[in-house]
């Protein structure tokens, strides 16, 4: 968990396409694929069906995944990119020592060594459970976990920096809830059977691991079911991932002093003096009940269990970077029970991973020298002016809102800030030593960088520069303390963006990404935070009201999907993004309009501009899921799944409805109880 309050739009991209209007006609310029259609359906129906049937039927799930998606295949012309700039990184015998090729060639070749990690089987982490065995007494107890914090590694809780809530122009503590090894608290706390069968394999899982470690069997199986407990408890004390939705819910600013009324059995003076931070005046405990529950825990005759749940997490957070029957443990429990996948990725795309965790901006510089060209950059810096006056539009013509909520409203639009591509400075990764002993060791050696990366900040301004994503990303976000969108220069490319492409498939594709994010802005996360990136309320109480009858609207309409068996989609959970996918679609539709302004109707194979806007749109979102990933993703991912981030959203806009002549009660209109108009 991150204490950072971003609101990502994953974004699932489409192959080039294009639809046009009535007079003249064309056939070979498609942004869109009508290949990708089923025409048996009808867009007034089901219009996910008709836009992508085809694919859907013509693109099984690969083994090694979960899903397969529009992004899926861009992200995978990217890993080409970038495994390419590994292999030759690793090849280079002549780059400078220090160097950033240097770095990520020596972190890439020891990785790829399966030889090394098989040898050296368990041993990188002895001296680690060792550590852990020789834990006598509370204090050593709270003593290691606040040295493997300050590694970076977070056993029980989790530390970040990030501005303070509500004085964005500071940078405070975060410690936050954690400590588990399944997917989400409810995980724990189900009742169902299915859930029940999945806590025992989860055990089973711990037993394999330990033993694995060289645990004696019928000592691991024991161990396990111990752990269990610790976690279970854990769990219930967490808050829940709709809670967490909650920006109030994440600020709740402590001295270690008063914090230590909350933990008596633990000492948080000399936990951030062990993080290297012995002067933090103050910080935010996120889940309070959380950090009181373990604190049950930390007595002298809880002390083996606590032995046993660390070994446990050091295991499991080390496994991947460790030889093959830890790999494939790991991958039997995360990847084919939880996921569904039926194999491994290849070694690389692991690898390929780890060193973006690692080392992500410095494979950002060496990426973006080679894939974004600066037409890309203009582009899609016009298309966001245009989005923003777009929203400033639709904000000021707003029947809902009054004019003191949307003087507010169209300040903090105003003053949102937008970064394109990759950072004006690239992070310097100097400190860093990388070495080629063993795969975990540059790890470890990366994740102490970054924690005190972060926690250096403590001590400086807040740096409005810094990009919280890599450049290579296929992705974007919104950060509401700095209320600012960011584009990173893996989306900015064909398909989803394409500066030789017409308009309606941008606007439809990039576009709605882009109204996406800014919408985040005015979301009910976002609504929170001013045009500074402080929480604060700049609501009238009557507006404010009048928003969450208007968002409750949209909560009721996505909690009436069922995502897969009797699964229905959170509304709750799923809220924010829901709300961001309506008003990205609105934005970019109208701003659309504007570009068309004065220009001939023109159609590609048979379809209107308008028409072709909405099926990029739809495009975008194609995806085959199997149930278990769908199942992961509705119970912990605040969108919704990919079908009805197109239904759910659509059902909500009448210009849809008018471009494909659809009737009032046709299917798509009647999947929204009522139409909900929020931005």
């Amino acid at each position: 968990m991150t204490m950072r309050v971003i609101i990502a739009s994953l974004i699932l991209v489409i192959a080039v396409g294009g639809c046009g209007a009535p007079v003249k006609e064309k056939s070979n310029e498609r942004g869109i694929d009508p290949g990708n259609f089923d025409t048996t359906a009808s867009p007034c129906e089901d219009f996910y069906q008709y836009a992508n049937g085809t694919w859907l039927k013509n693109n099984p799930i690969p083994p090694e995944y979960g899903s397969w998606d529009a992004m899926d295949e861009v992200y995978e012309r990217n890993q080409k990119t970038l495994h390419s700039i590994l292999e030759e990184a690793a090849a280079d015998a002549t780059a400078p020592a220090g160097s950033v090729k240097r770095k990520i060639g020596d972190f890439y070749a020891v990785a790829m060594d399966s030889a090394l990690a098989d040898k050296l089987g368990v041993e990188p982490i002895q001296a680690d459970l060792a550590k852990i065995d020789a834990i006598a007494g509370v204090a050593d107890l709270r003593r290691v976990i606040g040295e493997y914090h300050a590694q970076g590694v977070g056993l029980l809780f989790d530390l970040s920096v990030d501005q303070d809530m509500k004085n964005s122009t500071a940078l405070v503590a975060y410690t936050s809830q954690g400590g588990l090894g399944l997917p989400d608290r409810d995980y724990y706390t189900r009742d169902d059977d299915e859930s029940k069968e999945l806590r025992q394999k989860y055990v089973d899982h711990i037993a394999a691991m330990l033993t694995l470690a060289g645990d004696d069997p019928a000592a691991a199986k024991t161990a396990a079911g111990e752990i269990m407990e610790m976690e279970t408890a854990l769990a219930k004390a967490s808050l829940t991932n709709v809670e967490l939705r909650d920006p109030q819910a994440w600020y709740n600013m402590k001295t270690p002093a008063e914090a230590d009324q909350l933990m008596p059995n633990f000492s948080w003076k000399e936990y951030f003096t062990l993080v290297g931070k012995p002067d933090v005046a103050t910080f935010s405990i996120v889940g309070p009940n959380f950090f009181a529950e373990a604190n049950t825990h930390m007595t002298a005759e809880k002390l083996p269990v606590w032995r046993k749940y660390l070994r446990w997490h050091i295991i499991k957070s080390a496994a991947p970077y460790l030889s093959a029957a830890f790999v494939d443990e790991n991958f039997r429990f995360s990847g084919k029970l939880l996921q569904g996948s039926t194999e491994n990725l290849p070694r690389w795309k692991r690898v390929l991973g780890a060193v973006n965790r690692s080392l992500g901006m410095a494979l950002g510089q060496l990426y973006v020298e080679k894939k974004f060209p600066p037409k890309s950059k203009a582009r899609a810096d016009e298309m966001i002016a245009n989005l923003r006056s777009s929203l400033q539009d639709r904000i000021s013509g707003l029947a809902w809102m009054s004019p003191e909520t949307k003087a507010k409203a169209l300040e903090k639009l105003a003053a949102m800030n937008y970064k394109i591509g990759y950072p004006d400075k690239w992070r310097d990764y100097s400190s860093l030593e990388i070495k080629r002993d063993s795969y975990l060791a540059n790890v470890r050696r990366a994740q102490a960088f970054r924690i005190q990366y972060e926690l250096a900040k403590l001590d400086k301004p807040v740096d409005r520069t810094e990009w919280l994503m890599n450049p290579q990303t296929v992705n974007a976000y919104y950060n509401p303390q700095m209320n600012e969108i960011v584009f990173p220069a893996g989306i900015l490319q064909p398909p989803l963006f394409d500066g030789e492409i017409d308009d309606p498939i941008n606007y439809g594709a990039m576009g709605a990404v882009i109204g996406h994010e800014m919408t985040h802005g005015f979301d009910d996360m976002g609504c929170q935070f001013d045009a500074q990136g402080n929480m604060t309320n700049w609501w009238t109480e009557q507006d404010k009201t009048e928003f969450d009858a208007r968002t409750k609207k949209l909560v009721t309409q996505y909690a009436g999907y069922v995502a897969v068996d009797s699964l229905h989609i959170n509304g709750e959970l799923t809220l924010g993004e829901n709300i961001a996918d309506l008003g990205g679609v609105l934005v970019a539709y109208h701003a659309l309009q504007k570009a068309l302004a004065g220009k001939p109707e023109t159609k590609i194979d048979g379809f209107t501009p308008n028409q072709r806007f909405f099926l990029s749109f739809a495009q975008v979102w194609r995806s085959n899921i199997r149930p278990e990933t769908m199942k992961l993703q509705v119970n912990t991912d605040p969108h919704s799944p990919p079908r009805w981030r197109v239904l759910g959203t659509l059902a909500n806009v009448p210009e849809f409805m008018q471009a494909f002549e659809c009737s009032e009660d046709c299917g798509m209109a009647e999947r929204a109880p009522e139409e909900v108009v929020i931005w």
